[in-house]
């Protein structure tokens, strides 16, 4: 099931999470260290990944199911059978209307007879609205109103806070309607090409499927027509230029900038009618988009419009239909051999669908106030590294250190879970009704976006689940996140050694502060408006610096003729480099001037290192990697901690690297930004 959803602007850890991990492939002693996961016939000063991974990589094996295997799945999987639990336990004694919910909404997913029974009928109205489309203007009304529903289409509206004005929401549209990336599209590779022969088998597939004929012919016009679409919108790269994706539009202005639309008809079927200004995300994209609209053929239209919401229900409808959906995503896009059991499925559902109320009862069980407490004291202590850090930069001017000073003190750190949880007795779910669960969770959550125009920004409110494994800083808030299910074992444990946590959650704590900082965050000041606090001295010593480390990761090359994209990584390689080096400042903060013990022969700064290195700990399958280089601003989890450690000092002082060690980078060339 796909539903759309509107979260702030959000600069994430992106943890790599696919499916269920044994618990027998993860191993970390007493205190946080797997010592069988290390591979010795591997030198640290070759392949800090290598020798931290290796033991265990030789032994993991990726399931048919997944993409890859790793913490992060150990964690998911952990999740997963925690909230079955829930789920269970809701369906058992369903005692309050969120009980039932969780548990109708489950059934409903888990009822194969009651889908196969209802067949394509769920979808026949939309279906049948489609076909009766008589004109281009109607399929581009038809768009708008479909914002509301899991189907993607050319425009997406949204609502979420003006970068300029944070206090205030603003709607705003941004290119949609591509089932995979544009570099699949438009790329010359092999792999793209297999790849985009695999997606037209599978849109014809569907068009059979409806009963539609001539359904290989007009699946290849719609391709034709997605394709020329690809060539429209712009690149991922340019999307992360937030300076450029900025341009908010009164809405009496928008047929002056942008003609050839009915704006008034198309703001009101997106249920946008109260907008008084609209924010153009790609405003190139739409200048064109009305002309490519108005040349294809009304029939192109129809099936496009046909096929995305064919697509977009596929998992909903009988096994059939969720078969010729991950036959495509599964395995030709995710190399993956077999689907997930349906009861995983079923839950990742329930999480979305019905996050913060399952949320609830997930914190109430398996988050405790120690955690919480030790949690907070490491936020503390990196906040404190990074404010000392500030004092000591050589390439800020004195009045911006003045702004980060000020910045910093106003951040929100969100531990664990939201103080007041998101009220959902609105949203009505059918125990036998799994496609209309999933339209009625789809509009419920744009409708309660909808509603926010006007009203005072609620910065209280999470845009993730207490059970999701992954953290995120919002600049719009300016607040760092950190979710209960990241903050366990063996990501963090309040029984783990002090240098262990510091490498391992420590990091991902710097890691997600620095996004204030990175190049995209230090454009937003104190109170999350976009306003860049920089001197032109700063901007320029900060362009010279990162240049470095653009140059440093293009030169990894996970999938064998596709570099990593050193441009679209930058933000999340800064926040990975500048959140260890932070760390690391915060454990000898944490130490209090006392030397850390020796633990099986390695030191406090080893423990520190390799507990970095084996939080990255992950083997995923080629396919699933290129689809991440293409389309993820985050570099592939086993060089990421091979491009943070060669430019961090300590590391060459805790084991020795000299020149000649394929870790060493010569002093000129490393990366320093609190350093």
């Amino acid at each position: 099931m796909k539903l759309k959803t509107l979260l702030p602007l959000v600069l994430s850890l992106s943890l790599q999470a696919a499916w269920a991990a044994p618990a027998a492939e993860l191993d970390y002693g007493a205190y946080g260290i797997d010592l069988k996961g290390i591979d010795h016939a591997v030198r640290i000063q070759d392949n800090v990944s290598l020798y931290a991974n290796g033991g265990w990589m030789k032994q993991a094996q990726i399931p048919a199911e997944r993409t890859s295997t790793g913490i992060a799945e150990y964690l998911y999987d952990l999740n997963q059978q925690r909230v079955r639990e829930i789920i269970e336990q809701a369906a058992a004694k369903p005692d309050t209307p969120e009980a039932r919910q969780i548990a109708d909404l489950y059934r409903s997913f888990m009822d194969e007879s009651a889908i196969e029974k209802r067949g394509l009928a769920p979808l026949r109205a939309q279906l049948d609205a489609i076909a009766g489309l008589s004109s281009s203007q109607q399929a581009v009304a038809y768009m708008a109103k479909l914002q509301g529903q899991p189907v993607d289409t050319p425009f997406h509206f949204y609502v979420g806070q003006d970068p300029k004005n944070s206090s205030a929401y603003l709607a705003g549209v941004n290119q949609s309607g591509l089932s995979m990336d544009r570099d699949y599209y438009l790329g010359k590779s092999a792999d793209f090409a297999k790849a985009r022969k695999a997606y037209q088998a599978y849109q014809g597939k569907l068009l059979e499927m409806a009963g539609e004929k001539r359904a290989a012919a007009r699946a290849q016009a719609v391709f034709a027509f997605e394709t020329k679409l690809a060539r429209i919108q712009w690149s991922n790269v340019e999307n992360r230029d937030i300076q450029k994706t900025y341009n908010k539009v009164a809405v009496g202005d928008l047929s002056k900038r942008l003609p050839g639309y009915d704006w008034t008809g198309l703001l009101a079927d997106a249920q946008l009618a109260k907008a008084d200004a609209i924010n153009l995300d790609q405003p190139s994209y739409f200048a064109k988009l009305s002309g490519l609209l108005a040349a294809t053929p009304l029939p192109v239209l129809r099936d496009y419009l046909t096929l995305r919401t064919l697509d977009a229900y596929a998992p909903d409808l009988p096994p059939s239909w969720a078969a010729a959906h991950f036959d495509f995503y599964g395995k030709a896009l995710d190399g993956r051999g077999a689907d997930r059991p349906r009861w995983k499925k079923a839950v990742s559902l329930v999480n979305e669908g019905l996050g913060e109320a399952v949320g609830k009862l997930y914190v109430a069980k398996y988050f405790t106030p120690e955690a919480k407490r030790q949690a907070d004291e490491l936020v503390h202590n990196l906040l404190k590294a990074y404010d000392q850090s500030i004092d000591t930069l050589s390439w800020m001017e004195p009045a911006t250190k003045q702004e980060a000073h000020a910045k910093l003190a106003k951040y929100t750190p969100k531990i664990g879970y939201p103080d007041k949880w998101r009220d959902y007795a609105a949203l009505q779910i059918q125990p036998d009704d799994l496609a209309g669960n999933a339209a009625r969770i789809s509009q419920f959550n744009y409708q309660r976006d909808v509603k926010r125009l006007g009203q005072p920004v609620d910065r209280a409110e999470w845009g993730m689940t207490p059970q999701t494994v992954n953290a995120y800083y919002n600049p719009a808030n300016n607040e760092i996140v950190f979710p209960a299910a990241i903050l366990q074992s063996p990501y963090f444990d309040p029984k783990f050694d002090l240098a262990v946590n510091y490498g391992s959650i420590g990091a991902t704590i710097g890691h997600e502060i620095s996004h204030g900082f990175d190049d995209q965050g230090h454009q937003f000041d104190g109170d999350g408006n976009m306003r860049n606090w920089w001197t032109p001295a700063d901007e320029k010593h900060f362009s010279e610096v990162t240049a470095k480390l653009v140059k440093q990761y293009s030169r990894f090359e996970p999938v064998k003729g596709h570099r990593v994209n050193g441009e679209l990584t930058l933000g999340e390689n800064i926040a990975d480099n500048a959140g260890l080096e932070i760390a690391y400042k915060a454990y000898h903060i944490a130490l209090g001037g006392k030397p850390a013990p020796v633990m099986d022969g390695m030191t406090g700064d080893q423990r520190f290192f390799i507990a970095f290195a084996q939080s990255w700990r992950s083997k995923t399958r080629e396919a699933a990697t290129l689809q991440q280089m293409v389309s993820d601003p985050h570099t592939p989890d086993l060089y990421r901690p091979i491009g943070t450690v060669s430019n961090l000092n300590p590391f060459y002082q805790a084991f020795g690297v000299k020149p000649g060690d394929k870790m060493y980078l010569p002093p000129e060339q490393r990366f320093h930004l609190w350093w």
